[in-house]
């Protein structure tokens, strides 16, 4: 089934001049343009191209790969405003994706980068975009545990800290207390479910939480430290940077780790870092 706005694998059945012919079924014949064509096309073979469609609302092809295809998240940088609404640099020579006024959760500037979600206009048609993601997300209850692991995406800063996409199906929060290392809008990282509300909101944390979390860094913290020839130039005196940079958590845990490591007799702790016994 040919999707517009996604990535499609289509037969090659023509070459010409100025490019490549290729079937898309029942949307007939599209043209892929010589500048798009890799250099392995041959008639007869495949080709995994985008389709969309351009100005002229002709369809059309090519190999270039957008920020973000139809049903996805992308940062995007907007290239102008007109009258319909704001225009954002999709990634596909020529087209810019646009961003109606009424898609604007507050109103867009040139200049600006923003995360955008694609998707198809069923009314007209058009691929656009939209910043509203509240009339995306929570259609379905959310079906997590404590210490799930989800895929998340940074989506907004707040007061109380970030709201997160999770699954690219719920919203969650991420509170100032939880958060350390570098964290931005367009961010794609893994976390936690830290709590399920009684309200139904979420609250995420970027480690396991509790005895689980703890475990988890000991194991790791263990195997580092096979693999490093049993020493590693961190203690609970280095920096919360030079901590995350190794292990991705927090100085905290991972003090209180190898506390715990050191009370168990596995590591000794020296004052230029720690040594596997």
């Amino acid at each position: 089934m040919i999707k517009i706005g996604q990535i499609n694998t289509l037969p090659v059945t023509k070459q010409t001049d100025f490019g490549y012919f290729l079937d898309a079924d029942d949307f007939g014949s599209v043209l892929l343009p010589n500048k798009f064509a890799p250099d392995d096309i041959v008639v007869g073979g495949e080709v995994d191209v985008m389709l969309y469609f351009d100005s002229d609302n002709q369809l059309s092809a090519t190999t270039e790969t957008p920020i973000a295809q139809v049903g996805q998240w992308g940062m995007m940088h907007v290239v102008g405003v007109n009258n319909i609404g704001a225009f954002v640099d999709w990634g596909i020579d020529k087209k810019d994706l646009l961003i109606p006024f009424s898609n604007q959760r507050v109103p867009l500037h040139e200049e600006q980068n923003i995360l955008v979600y694609v998707y198809s206009d069923s009314a007209s048609g058009r691929i656009v975009g939209t910043t509203k993601f509240n009339k995306l997300l929570d259609k379905t209850p959310a079906n997590y545990e404590v210490n799930q692991q989800v895929e998340l995406l940074i989506a907004e800063r707040t007061d109380l800290g970030f709201k997160a996409i999770i699954h690219g199906e719920h919203w969650g929060v991420i509170f100032k207390s939880d958060v350390f290392g570098k964290l931005f809008v367009g961010k794609r990282l893994k976390g936690y479910i830290k709590a399920i509300r009684e309200d139904g909101r979420i609250n995420l944390s970027l480690q396991k939480i509790g005895v689980a979390k703890m475990d988890d860094l000991s194991e790791k913290v263990l195997h580092v430290l096979e693999t490093k020839g049993g020493f590693l130039p961190l203690s609970d005196k280095s920096t919360p940077e030079a901590i995350f940079t190794v292990f991705r958590t927090s100085k905290g845990t991972f003090k209180k780790t190898i506390g715990g490591l050191y009370k168990q007799g596995k590591i000794r702790i020296e004052h230029d870092g720690i040594y596997l016994i």
